[in-house]
């Protein structure tokens, strides 16, 4: 019987979930139901995560039971600080969460190898709430500050914004970065959250399960695209975005920030985030850069527009990060800080009724060699 190949496992379902769901063709992207959209216009990031890991919006009553646990939990034991503190300050954010996201369960043996709902659970609010902890000290202990102590009085994205500055963060800023975290919460059964699902299916520890995922996401054909939109943008010479697009697309280079593998129209994360680029710029003052951004858009409309390349969401949140004052390289680790609540959620929805993933191959090296002694090689 001929097995056909899919390149990537490309719609190939390999799973049945009811968290979040894709509709390439409509441009919409719904978290149990909820359209993107009416999420980040009407929730906090909050009452998202507990959307994705309990499976509804909450009431106010599970709100605050929700929130209460979530202040309790994100702290640093003093020794991974110090792990941080031995690790290279050249090195990226990202090689740095992984190694502490896989440090952090030896700390919580009874959250390693989790067998009762209680103790996924415990698990699963450690780690939502200790990776932004965990990236805002990072950050200052490669800029030589000591990390900032979280404060139980502040929102998950505020609280982030004070660990990483020490200063009170801007009430615009705040909610900029509720929104954009709420954006990258879940996005179905991408390469991270696959990763995340088929390591959870082996039984392994959730912090390795998250881990795993961080790591897949650090990847520049997943998350690090973020960080290369900039990189792009100032690299396009002044008053020549139109000449410089013509060529991309003429050789039909890959524009960072452009195209997705599932949305054939405008990524419905991207539109949001943009209407906040507007909102931000217009309180902080236009950068060039934007207006580069905004150019490159639509003349890329004219050009490939017809063929389905629009913005993703990565062209607009570095931008909107940037001018926020957060450094290039945090930007991924945002996108890991957010989608942690999608990865927890694929976890406990695979041990629910699990099996182990076990794919196979089509092999195409020999058969029955015979080893050449050692002399006749």
């Amino acid at each position: 019987m001929t097995v056909e190949y899919v390149p990537g496992l490309a719609g190939v379902p390999a799973t049945r979930s009811r968290i979040g769901l894709i509709d390439g063709q409509k441009g919409k992207l719904y978290y149990r139901g909820h359209a993107i959209e009416s999420l980040a216009a009407t929730c906090t990031f909050e009452e998202v995560a507990h959307l994705l890991l309990k499976g509804n919006l909450p009431s106010q009553a599970e709100l605050d039971g929700f929130v209460a646990q979530l202040r309790n939990h994100r702290r640093l034991k003093f020794r991974i600080i110090d792990f941080l503190k031995c690790l290279p300050e050249s090195g990226h954010p990202m090689d740095a969460l992984v190694a502490s996201m896989s440090s952090v369960g030896m700390f919580y043996p009874d959250n390693m190898y989790p067998d009762e709902r209680d103790q996924r659970w415990g698990a699963a609010m450690r780690i939502l709430t200790k990776t932004p902890t965990m990236v805002a000290a990072w950050h200052r202990i490669r800029c030589g500050d000591e990390p900032v102590t979280p404060r139980d009085d502040l929102g998950h994205a505020a609280n982030f914004l004070y660990m990483l500055t020490d200063r009170e963060p801007d009430p615009l800023a705040v909610k900029v970065m509720d929104v954009a975290l709420t954006l990258h919460a879940e996005h179905g059964m991408n390469a991270s959250t696959f990763a995340a699902r088929v390591t959870g299916s082996t039984l392994a520890d959730p912090y390795a399960v998250v881990s795993a995922a961080i790591a897949t996401l650090a990847g520049p054909l997943h998350g690090g695209a973020n960080e290369d939109v900039l990189t792009t943008l100032r690299a396009i010479p002044k008053g020549g975005v139109r000449a410089w697009a013509e060529e991309q697309v003429k050789h039909k280079r890959k524009v960072p920030g452009f195209g997705h593998r599932v949305y054939k129209v405008k990524d419905p994360r991207a539109g949001v985030l943009q209407k906040l680029a507007g909102d931000v710029f217009a309180k902080l003052g236009s950068t060039p850069l934007y207006d580069v951004a905004v150019e490159l858009e639509e003349t890329m409309e004219e050009l490939v527009g017809s063929k389905g390349v629009y913005p993703n969401v990565d062209f607009y949140s570095g931008i909107v990060y940037e001018k926020l004052g957060i450094p290039t390289d945090i930007f991924t680790p945002i996108f890991a800080m957010a989608r942690t609540a999608g990865w927890l959620s694929h976890w406990l929805e695979q041990l629910e009724n699990n099996r182990i993933f076990r794919p196979s191959q089509i092999y195409e090296g020999d058969r029955d060699l015979e080893p050449k002694a050692i002399g006749e090689r």
